[in-house]
Order: C-alpha cells, then structure tokens, then sequence
C-alpha cells in the first residue's frame, strides 16, 4: 500500500495514511464547543496534508466530563453551529474529521464534575481517589443513550464518522475489562456481558444513523490485574466486526497505568511537579524540595519499552483473527515504520506527538523535507493539559540543555 495515496479506511475516504490521533488540546469554548482557536488549529493540520484528523476527545454527557480543563463537549444546544464551522474549516482542504466520543467514568473527579461519578463497579483509581458509584441499568441506559445521541449529533454536524472511546481506563474500557467490571447482571461476568453496553450503544445508533460510519479506539492491553490481554482484545475485536464497527485503532494501556500509552526515556518530572495534582499544590519550597528528590531516583524509575510502534505487534496479531480495518497508534514517528505497517496490511498509521510538535509534519514527509519526527517523547506534552492548552516544549527544553 502507498502511504501518500489516498484510500479508505472502513467506508471513509482518506488524503492519505496519515491520521492526526484524538488530542485532548485543551481549547474548547465555556460551552465545550470548539473554540476559533481550535477551528484554526484543525484546518492549519488539514492544509498541510493531513490524511485524517479525529477531533478529540469529546464529552457525551455532563456526569462524564474531564477534570482537564476546556474539554470538547457533544451536548447542549449551543455547541451545533460550531462544530459546523469546524467540520466546514476542515472540509475545505478536502480532509475527513472524525468525532472521537467518550465518557471518562471514574478517570475524574466528582467535585469537578459536581456529581457523584459513576463507573460499572464502585472502585477507586489511583489518579483520581474518590470512589465512583456503582451503576444502575438506569443509568447504564442512560449512558448508551447518550452516546447515540453523540453519534446522531456527530452526523448533523458534518462529521464523517465518530469513533467510540473504548481504551486508557475511561468508562468503556471499564467496562469490556474485567479488572473495572466485576457486576454480576447482564452487563457483567463474562465478555459478552462486559460487552453488552458497547453493543446496545451500536445497535441503537445503526438504528438512527444507518451505515454512518463508526469506529472504536481499543486499549489492546493494559498493566491492570485481570485487565486487558491480547487474546481477549482479539475475542472482543471479533465482536466488534460483528456489531458493525468500521474500523479499529489500536492502541494500550489506562491513565492508571502511568507513562504507557505515551512513553518516554524517563518519567517527566518537571512537568509532574508542576501540572499533576497533588504536587502541583504543594508549597514551593517542598515541591522543589521533594523534585529535586523524585529527579535523583527518576534514572531507577522501570520506564515501558519499546518507546516507538510499540502497538504494532498488537495490531499484526488482531490483524491476523480479524478481518476488519486497523489503524495503528502509539510511538510511530518515523517514515521508515509507518511505511512497514501499511506494507504489513494496517490501513492507516496515527499519530498525536508527532503533530503537537509539528502541525506541519504531515506535509513534510510528502514533500521529501523530513523522515521522522522532531518529537524527542519527553511527554511534557501529556502533563500539559492538565493545567493548560496542549504544547510543545521542546524548544524549552533545548533551550535549557545548551544554558
């Protein structure tokens, strides 16, 4: 397959096999509609030879919102317009925008959603301690509810799909992983059951929205006990076939499990100190206190390897049970890699470092001028967005080695 020719990926026509993976930027309006300044950031990505950009992620209802501040939001009435001006912005180059839609469980905080959370089973997580409220039917209906709605909205607002958010530990993957779903009902014991939420979401929405086109982020595997396991993620990816799913990135690993699903050489430990909760509050003289002491010991830190296309070996093998679109994510920054996994039959490679670093990063590989990515993996990126906008700071961080 050629990486720079256009294709489809599920019944989607790309520019070419180059996707911009969900990001979290950090620039929604008050409302969760998408800001100006985001419309100009997705159309700049879209002008400069992007294949696809899946806009990410976005809230399908209120109990489930981030605890990262201006995140996308796909309900109430006043976000419509925008996020016409947006699939409108990106159109215009001839690009596809995807609606990736999701719901974060109890990978949030309840006095920042000002609700109790809820999650398939009370538990507690790592990152974000207050306990979640089991969840009823009622309200398990109710989620289902809303992201057919998401999806129907995704479809009025010009999206040429949506992709549902069913990996990194938010409340689908909770749900399909044995680990977050330890229910007894219908919706529980066993991978049907964990599944059946998932179903019913696809199900319902086929039923408003025909053949328009769904896809599925998977977390293919994760470092949680009895959490996600390859074998399993490929018995799941066979039922999403069967539920009418278009397409599946594959990717890995929850919130809880740390640097992960983004890997680096070593835990950013300024960014940590200064973006996560709770150091970030801590009086300044024990938070550089306490830095300069998680700086000595960061070196002995186990970081997960390896640090690039480390989903690859995942994807191959789903590819080899499942007949069914893959997108490869997860430290593909070179054109060499990117070119080897098309070559092995994966649809499309996507990426979200790569372009926070270099919007243009796209056009440069087709143009010749660039084989791989500036991005050096520091993942100050990933802590960014807990406390601002999504950026790069790699020309800090060059700026303060030769100082």
């Amino acid at each position: 397959m050629v990486l720079f020719e256009s294709c489809s990926v599920g019944k989607i026509k790309l520019k070419n096999r180059l996707i911009r993976s969900a990001t979290h930027d950090g620039l929604a309006d008050e409302d969760g509609g998408p800001s100006e300044e985001l419309i100009r950031k997705y159309a700049f990505l879209a002008k400069n030879e992007v294949g696809c950009i899946i806009a990410g992620y976005a809230i399908v209802s209120p109990e489930g919102a981030s605890s990262y501040p201006r995140c996308l939001a796909f309900y109430g009435d006043s976000v419509a317009e925008k996020y016409k001006r947006l699939t409108d912005a990106v159109h215009q180059y001839g690009t596809p925008i995807i609606a990736q839609l999701a719901h974060c469980g109890r990978q949030t905080s309840s006095k920042v959603i000002g609700t109790k959370k809820i999650a398939p089973s009370a538990k507690r997580h790592l990152f974000y301690p207050d306990k979640a409220k089991a969840m009823t039917v009622e309200d398990i209906l109710c989620v289902e509810d809303a992201f057919v709605e998401a999806i129907v909205r995704a479809k009025e607002y010009g999206f040429d799909g949506a992709q549902i958010h069913l990996a990194h530990g938010y409340l689908l993957h909770d749900f399909i992983s044995a680990n977050g779903n330890k229910r007894k009902d219908e919706y529980g014991k066993d991978i049907f059951g964990r599944c059946r939420i998932v179903k019913e979401i696809l199900q319902k929405a086929r039923s408003k929205v025909g053949d328009f086109p769904i896809w599925v982020k998977l977390s293919a595997t994760d470092k949680r006990k009895r959490g996600m396991r390859l074998p399993y993620a490929i018995e799941i990816c066979k039922l999403l076939k069967e539920y009418r799913v278009d397409a599946i990135e594959v990717s890995c690993g929850s919130v809880q499990d740390g640097m992960n699903t983004m890997r680096s050489k070593r835990m950013p430990m300024d960014a940590v100190f200064k973006y996560r909760e709770p150091v970030a509050s801590m009086p300044k003289p024990l938070n550089k206190f306490c830095l300069a002491c998680a700086k000595l010991i960061n070196p002995l830190i186990p970081q997960p390897k390896p640090l690039t296309m480390f989903n690859y070996d995942l994807a191959m093998a789903i590819k080899n049970q499942v007949d069914i679109d893959l997108i490869l994510v997860g430290g593909v920054a070179k054109l060499d890699d990117m070119q080897m996994a098309v070559d092995s039959g994966i649809s499309a490679v996507s990426m979200c470092r790569p372009f926070i670093c270099e919007p243009n990063f796209a056009k440069k590989l087709s143009e010749g001028k660039s084989t791989q990515s500036q991005c050096v993996m520091c993942n100050y990126c990933g802590l960014v967005i807990e406390k601002e906008p999504t950026k790069c700071l790699l020309g800090k961080i060059r700026k303060n080695k030769t100082s």
